[in-house]
């Protein structure tokens, strides 16, 4: 057996902006206080990120809106993945742990599973998952800078009431996933 790979992504249900996907692998003893992204504040996810690179190697697997909307999401989770394994450089008798339901590896890493709530639960997939929040978070801030009237520095692509009135007001952005229904509905 390999390395202890951890898989998370973030993006999965925006409406603009790219899905990331991000594979890590513990170098060394992780830190202290990892945990879901979604549960940790700004201010903490970002305060951990140090310390998650320089304990962890990481890969990064980004999907860009138009391939997601020409393949669909679960191809582009697909994508996504294999794009941070391959960053990673990840080999196929590393055993590998994906948050959620689905297992969307590629066949020949046989000892790949889909653990649901896993970056609740292995701190490897804990720090993926935070790594990939501020990463695409930070993303989308800069995102922004050329699409000032969307908000994304704040929803960051995300569906909310503010991305409904800007997408009603300005219409659809070119980093909006147009194959989404609450995003076609402004075409």
């Amino acid at each position: 057996m390999g390395s202890l790979i951890g898989i998370d992504e973030v993006g999965r249900g925006c409406w603009a902006g790219p899905l990331l996907v991000v594979a890590a692998r513990a170098k060394r003893v992780l830190p202290v206080g990892l945990a879901d992204s979604k549960v940790l504040s700004k201010k903490v996810r970002e305060g951990l990120i140090e310390s998650i690179v320089e304990t962890c190697e990481l890969g990064e697997g980004w999907v860009q809106p138009e391939e997601i909307d020409k393949v669909g999401l679960a191809e582009a989770m697909r994508i996504g993945v294999s794009r941070a394994l391959i960053a990673l450089g990840a080999s196929f008798n590393d055993e590998i742990i994906l948050d959620g339901p689905t297992n969307y590896c590629p066949k020949e890493f046989n000892a790949a599973r889909a653990v649901v709530r896993a970056d609740s639960t292995y701190d490897v997939v804990s720090a993926a998952s935070i790594y990939a929040k501020v990463k695409r978070d930070a993303h989308m801030a800069r995102v922004a800078i050329f699409y000032p009237f969307y908000g994304f520095e704040s929803h960051v692509g995300y569906g909310t009431e503010l991305h409904r009135i800007t997408l009603k007001t300005h219409g659809v952005s070119r980093i909006h996933r147009k194959s989404y229904k609450p995003v076609r509905a402004f075409l």
